[in-house]
């Protein structure tokens, strides 16, 4: 038997939600704040508000009564909730009334703006019976639906929908005699959750996660994090899926405190995140790799109200691979003089067909285990897991790497496809079967073995630690001329480091178009001067041909939040590449290099002239700037784009 929180009076439970009561019958626990929820004022100053273990599991059951009142078990239901301590209460509500829960950020209920795409998604994919949100938002969808309006589809879904106020479901108090019921929650092996992917290589896909697979995956992340009662978590991530969701599951298993806050807060000032750990004395807190060098640039340590204080962190959990080593150098030297301690460093690895977490480097309760900064990098690149102390702790998780085309596994050494086994693994993906065949049921080949996960990604075990490193992802690689194969981000990274002061950092993307190597960059202001901007695109082709070797063969500038990403910050070079191709793209200026020449198609913005339009053949390629100052630029080409693969395909 298994024991969680170093004290065997507390075994294992098959789901997370039965870990919430175990901690609310606790006298020493139920006064203690399970969530916290941080609100960043106008004058910097925080304001912040609790729920104990006790009111948690007290609300959970209330909920959860009162939405059976109106649906059954195993009905699925959309939540269409804010960021905050009320969402964490209604995900756990559905999970103790066994139904079947989707978390959606609430889009603008007017429906005009672009936002919506992805709730349309998830009505028209999953199918849901009921739809949980604050009673004013609910107001204003009806008012919507009441409306003529163009997009009948999406009013008809609305309309079929029972719509369930927060305030319904919160505000009726029931008998709180949960001691004396059988519990009738989510079993292990009952759907509890669906978790969209990402959408970083594709069209997010729709994840089934049982219960029994999430309890298990958090219940692996507290081991490797070493998280126990006593560890305060602070976390800005996107509550709805992936990392966010799974640290509110790691929070309950763990009985220890969170500190939660919405990801615009963190945008709009990224100091925060700092002033919450120095504040709360945060023993753990997971970012997203990008987040570094953003905190670097516009942290404002010397600007808030609080002051920085960082030596209670043991873990920084740092996720969305690839993680540069030279950023978290960066990082790690300005901030060791407010109390960082290197070798909390925890570069991770995860994805949603895993339920979230899969593996980490980090090994700190290892006495002989290497740490940052003395863990070895791969062609400038930290390691996401250690695949040998991992087997002898974690014997159900399996990770391997493969021949992406032969499936067969591959030395120590080659890159390949990282494949991952494990009681963790999703059941598939809602309403495709063949493609859930594929990723989900792979076994290499001349092997007897369990089923495995095709994660898309590829990797490389270096080492007699044998870390793992995930170089890129399979469907973004891009093919050179010589045969030889290059991830985009290696050329996006020297492109950026090469004009910093002019291109945003995270906002680069680089794919293979029509034998060529496009790359589209956000410029950082409104650049009108035709020779800075030629200037920046030869700056980074000599970059890239330097860094990488690598021939850049068009050069795409454009406005700031043109190149699309993820929720978490991860680039989209599908969707750019598909942007690019059907003019939708904010274009200030290419450049397109041949033979060592490079002629500059600048946008009417650029040039600053009217009824102007410039035309350039270049091999199959042919770019158009039309009269109108407000038109993009358009882009045809005679080749059709190469076949993604399958499971970017839905």
């Amino acid at each position: 038997m298994n024991y969680e929180n170093y004290d065997p009076s507390f075994p294992d439970q098959p789901v997370v939600d039965l870990y919430l009561p175990v901690w609310a019958n606790l006298a020493s626990f139920r006064s203690k704040p399970a969530f916290i929820w941080a609100e960043d004022g106008s004058n910097g100053a925080t304001k912040n508000s609790t729920i104990t273990y006790a009111q948690l599991n007290e609300s959970v059951h209330s909920i959860s009564t009162q939405l059976l009142t109106q649906l059954q078990r195993g009905d699925t239901v959309v939540i269409l909730c804010s960021p905050g301590l009320e969402l964490v209460e209604i995900i756990f509500g559905c999970q103790r009334a066994g139904l079947l829960c989707i978390p959606v950020f609430p889009p603008d209920p007017s429906f005009t703006k672009e936002n919506y795409h992805h709730l349309v998604r998830v009505l028209s994919q999953t199918k849901p019976k009921a739809a949980i949100a604050h009673h004013d938002y609910i107001a204003r969808v009806q008012h919507y639906i009441s409306l003529s309006s163009d997009n009948h589809k999406l009013a008809e879904m609305l309309q079929k929908l029972t719509w369930i106020s927060t305030s319904d479901i919160k505000d009726k108090k029931v008998s709180s005699n949960m001691g004396s019921l059988p519990y009738n929650g989510c079993r292990p092996n009952e759907m509890y959750l669906i978790q969209y992917t990402s959408g970083a290589t594709g069209i997010p896909k729709p994840v089934l996660v049982t219960a029994g697979a999430a309890a298990h995956n958090v219940r692996v992340a507290r081991k490797a994090y070493d998280l126990y009662p006593n560890s305060v978590i602070v976390s800005w991530l996107p509550q709805y899926h992936d990392c966010g969701l799974q640290f509110l599951l790691l929070t309950i298993i763990s009985g220890a405190t969170s500190v939660l806050t919405s990801p615009g807060a963190f945008v709009n000032r990224p100091g925060l995140w700092l002033e919450l750990i120095s504040k709360f004395q945060a023993t753990c807190t997971p970012v997203p790799s990008f987040s570094l060098p953003l905190v670097i640039k516009r942290g404002g340590v010397d600007k808030g109200t609080q002051p920085i204080s960082l030596w209670s962190l043991k873990n920084l959990i740092i996720i969305n691979e690839p993680i540069y080593k030279a950023s978290v150098d960066r990082f790690v030297e300005m901030f060791k003089p407010f109390g960082l301690n290197p070798s909390c460093i925890s570069p991770s690895y995860g994805l949603a067909e895993n339920g979230t977490f899969v593996s980490t480097a980090w090994r700190g309760n290892c006495s002989n285990a290497a740490s940052f900064p003395h863990i070895p990098s791969h062609n400038k690149l930290l390691p996401c897991a250690r695949l040998a102390s991992q087997r002898e702790e974690e014997e159900d998780m399996d990770i391997i790497v493969v021949d992406e085309e032969t499936c067969e596994l591959v030395v120590d050494g080659t890159e390949g496809e990282i494949w991952v086994s494990s009681p963790s693994n999703c059941s598939g993906y809602l309403g495709h079967p063949s493609l859930t065949r594929e990723i989900f049921q792979a076994r290499p080949r001349n092997k007897v073995s369990r089923c495995f996960v095709r994660t898309g990604d590829r990797g490389i075990i270096k080492g007699e630690e044998r870390f793992l490193y995930v170089t890129g992802r399979c469907s973004d690689v891009i093919k050179l001329p010589n045969n030889q194969e290059i991830h985009p981000h290696f050329i996006e990274t020297a492109a950026q480091n090469s004009c910093q002061k002019f291109l945003r950092g995270g906002c680069l993307a680089a794919f293979e178009m029509s034998s060529t190597i496009v790359l589209v960059a956000e410029i950082q202001r409104h650049e009108k001067d035709v020779k800075v901007l030629k200037q920046i695109c030869e700056w980074a082709k000599k970059a890239v041909l330097k860094e990488e070797k690598v021939e850049i063969g068009l050069m795409v500038l454009v406005k700031s939040g043109s190149v699309p990403k993820t929720t978490s910050g991860k680039i989209q070079r599908w969707a750019a590449k598909d942007m690019l191709i059907r003019g939708k793209m904010s274009v200030v200026m290419e450049m397109q290099f041949e033979d060592n020449n490079a002629r500059f198609l600048p946008s009417y913005e650029a040039i600053g002239k009217t009824n102007k339009e410039i035309r350039c053949q270049g091999g199959n390629r042919t770019s158009t700037v039309a009269e109108d100052r407000d038109q993009e630029i358009s882009l045809a080409f005679s080749s059709t784009p190469r076949r993604p693969p399958m499971l970017s395909l839905l």
